[in-house]
C-alpha cells in the first residue's frame, strides 16, 4: 500500500495534467484534426507544459529555492505557479485558439485560473494542494467533455475519482497537507473548470 500511494504522488503530478486533459482530448474528441497538427500540438504543449518547467524547477533548485518536486513550502512555490501561469498563456495565446479547440482552450484557461488562486494563497502562506488541483480539474473537464460530445466514458471517470482519493490518501500519509488544503486545492481546481465550462458546454 506504501508503494501505491508513493507512485500516486509522482503518477498524479499536476504537472501532468496539462497534457493529460490535452492527449485525452485529440484522441477522444470526435472532431477530425489531422494526425501531423496533432502531433505538433501535443508536442508544443509537452514542451511548455513539462519540459520547461523542469528546467525551472532545477534552476530553482540550484540556486537553493526549491528542495523537491513537490514544493513543501508556500514560499518555494510563488515563482513556479507565477512562471507556470505564464506559460498557460503561451499555451492559450500562441498553441490553442478558441475557435478551432474551446474545450481544450477553456480547460486551459480553467488552469489558468486556479493556478492564480494558488499563487495568491502563497502570500498568505497557505499551501493549497497542487495535486488535488490537477485531479479536480481534469476530472471536470474529462466530465464535462462527456457531456459535451455525448459520450460516456464511465471507466475514465471512475478511474479519476479513485485516483484522486488515492492521491488525496497519498498527501496525508505523507503529511504533506492538512486535509483543508486537500480540499481547498480541489475546490480551486474545480471551480474553474465549471465555470469556464458555460462557456463550450
Amino acid at each position: 500500500m506504501k508503494l501505491i500511494l508513493k507512485l500516486a504522488s509522482y503518477l498524479f503530478h499536476p504537472l501532468w495534467m496539462p497534457f493529460a486533459g490535452s492527449l485525452f482530448y485529440f484522441l477522444l474528441t470526435p472532431r477530425y484534426f489531422p494526425m501531423p497538427i496533432i502531433k505538433a500540438k501535443l508536442m508544443a504543449i509537452a514542451i511548455i507544459t513539462i519540459f520547461i518547467p523542469i528546467v525551472f524547477y532545477f534552476l530553482l533548485k540550484n540556486l537553493g529555492k526549491a528542495k523537491t518536486i513537490f514544493l513543501e513550502k508556500p514560499k518555494e512555490r510563488k515563482w513556479p505557479l507565477f512562471f507556470f501561469m505564464l506559460l498557460s498563456l503561451m499555451v492559450l495565446n500562441q498553441i490553442l485558439n478558441v475557435y478551432n479547440y474551446p474545450a481544450l482552450f477553456y480547460y486551459f484557461l480553467g488552469i489558468l485560473i486556479s493556478s492564480g488562486i494558488a499563487f495568491m494563497l502563497t502570500w498568505l502562506k497557505f499551501k493549497a494542494s497542487l495535486h488535488m488541483v490537477g485531479m479536480a480539474g481534469l476530472l471536470m473537464f474529462v466530465t464535462g467533455f462527456s457531456i459535451h460530445f455525448h459520450l460516456y466514458f464511465i471507466y475514465t471517470i471512475c478511474f479519476l475519482m479513485i485516483a484522486t482519493g488515492l492521491t488525496a490518501s497519498s498527501r496525508l500519509y505523507y503529511k504533506a497537507h492538512t486535509p483543508q488544503e486537500l480540499f481547498a486545492g480541489f475546490l480551486i481546481g474545480l471551480i474553474p473548470q465549471i465555470i469556464v465550462l458555460n462557456f463550450w458546454l
